[in-house]
């Protein structure tokens, strides 16, 4: 797979955000006009709207900006590689139980020269999908057939 170009699934949602600024405004509009009309002396000149109080309602804007960027679905797209191989298909089965712990290899258990060996064995089968099967009580399939070795 190769690396695409980031773009959104569902673009058309972004329309929503060119309500967001209205949605200030009409915010801004109610608030200017207060339900109580303080005097007019020279007293309360000085005090002004605490901005404290428009953070609850411009944290609610961000929030419904990140939904509707959310809604727009946000990818970054990965092209497909069609590979011809001219490999076959291998099934390594690997023994995990406890026996495997056996220092048969000094310094080495048998399970530590056992992933060894498989390690090699993959790296020189550069063509063939490989899978991965590892067994103590049961079964277990650890990777299906596939020609990715990472």
């Amino acid at each position: 797979m190769t690396r695409g170009v980031p773009h959104l699934a569902d673009p058309a949602w972004l329309l929503l955000l060119l309500a967001l600024p209205l949605l200030a405004w009409l915010h801004h509009r109610r608030a200017a006009h207060g339900a109580l009309t303080y005097s007019r002396l020279p007293v309360g000149r000085g005090v002004g709207r605490s901005w404290r109080l428009h953070l609850p309602f411009y944290a609610r804007l961000l929030a419904l900006a990140c939904l509707v960027l959310a809604l727009a679905r946000p990818q970054l797209g990965y092209a497909l590689e069609e590979s011809l191989t001219e490999g076959i298909d291998i099934e390594i089965i690997l023994d995990i139980s406890g026996s495997m712990g056996a220092e048969d290899f000094k310094p080495k258990n048998r399970l530590t020269v056992a992933k060894q060996v498989v390690r090699d064995f993959v790296a020189g089968r550069p063509g063939d999908r490989i899978g991965l099967v590892v067994f103590s009580g049961g079964a277990m399939t650890r990777a299906p057939l596939t020609t990715d070795r990472a």
